[in-house]
């Protein structure tokens, strides 16, 4: 396994980031996610590959998947400092007020089953709370020791960067990781979000390496249970569908010339554009040996070049515009 520092942080995590979306009581959320057993057999996969970092969120199948997660890894018997935890807030009342922030770390903790997260990560840029009150109710986190490092998710430049100067400016913990939508198929990020980052020493962890498995696969639509049912995968992609499998044909074609998987070639790419930690979720165990098998893969700049022609400017899916009337906004974001 090969490992990297989170941000201006000590905390080394492994290049490969095992989403816990997968894992949570089926139908509570997805009709795909694995029950405790089938997760509990793929957490102790990746613990044996010596992946170390694992993601989730308050509301991953309402729940369940912090308490599955927190559950494999007591069972598994490593020791608490040698995983590194990383959960999320926003989807939840309050969105990321302090009462909300405070509440929500306090469920996180006890469905994780410790004292500490290593990342605390908001879920989405939050319109309704003034910023001065959310980075002030994470840096209280940091300096009472229950998170080591923040991060943030899926949103526009501008809100990164405004958040960041908040902190700066009061002398409070600033975001260390920027989990975004980010992949062959949605590169949006690239025009600013990701160059604010890089400015700043920000790691890139992004969810949905694999663009919901179309990069791991020459068809566009296959045969499971996911891609059957998930229709939130299907609106981020399918709107692209004739443009992006010019994409998943070249992924295909580099695949097959180098002797190996689509996948690995995807998340080849990841690491080639300067990705910290792709977060790559599982329902197989397979899953991951493919995954790390793609840390041996090396693109050359042609190869990068080549994969990237075709894009084409897409949608912006992932950073949510401020639409009070709109509710719930859905969680997208499939690792």
């Amino acid at each position: 396994m090969k490992f990297a520092k989170l941000g201006q942080t000590d905390i080394q995590v492994s290049k490969i980031c095992v989403g816990a979306m997968s894992f949570g009581q089926p139908g509570s959320m997805h009709a795909w996610t694995l029950d405790y057993p089938a997760s509990q057999k793929v957490i102790d996969h990746a613990l044996g590959l010596g992946i170390n970092f694992f993601d989730t969120a308050n509301v991953y199948s309402n729940g369940t998947s912090e308490a599955y997660l927190g559950r494999a890894l007591k069972a598994s018997g490593v020791p608490r400092d040698q995983v590194v935890l990383a959960s999320k807030v926003y989807f939840n009342a309050g969105r990321l007020s302090r009462a909300a922030i405070n509440r929500e770390i306090e469920g996180s903790l006890k469905r994780l089953g410790t004292d500490y997260l290593d990342l605390y990560i908001i879920h989405r840029f939050d319109y309704e709370t003034p910023i001065e009150e959310t980075m002030g109710a994470l840096n209280d986190l940091v300096v009472s020791g229950k998170v080591r490092a923040i991060g943030a998710s899926a949103m526009y430049g501008y809100q990164f960067q405004n958040m960041q100067q908040v902190a700066k400016d009061h002398g409070w913990a600033q975001f260390q990781t920027m989990e975004n939508h980010y992949n062959l198929l949605y590169r949006e990020d690239e025009r600013e979000l990701i160059p604010i980052c890089r400015q700043m020493g920000v790691s890139l962890m992004p969810y949905s390496p694999l663009a919901a498995g179309h990069l791991s696969h020459a068809a566009w639509q296959v045969n499971t249970r996911r891609s059957q049912t998930d229709r939130v995968a299907m609106g981020k992609y399918d709107r692209m569908e004739q443009a992006d499998q010019q994409i998943v044909d070249r992924v295909n074609e580099l695949a097959e010339k180098d002797a190996v998987s689509m996948s690995q070639i995807a998340l080849a790419w990841q690491w080639a554009k300067g990705v910290t930690a792709p977060i790559v979720g599982s329902t197989k165990s397979r899953h991951l040996d493919d995954a790390v098998a793609a840390l041996d893969v090396q693109l050359t700049p042609a190869d990068v070049a080549y994969l990237e022609a075709a894009y084409q400017p897409h949608p912006i899916v992932g950073a949510i515009d401020h639409n009070p009337a709109a509710g719930t906004v859905l969680i997208d974001e499939k690792k």
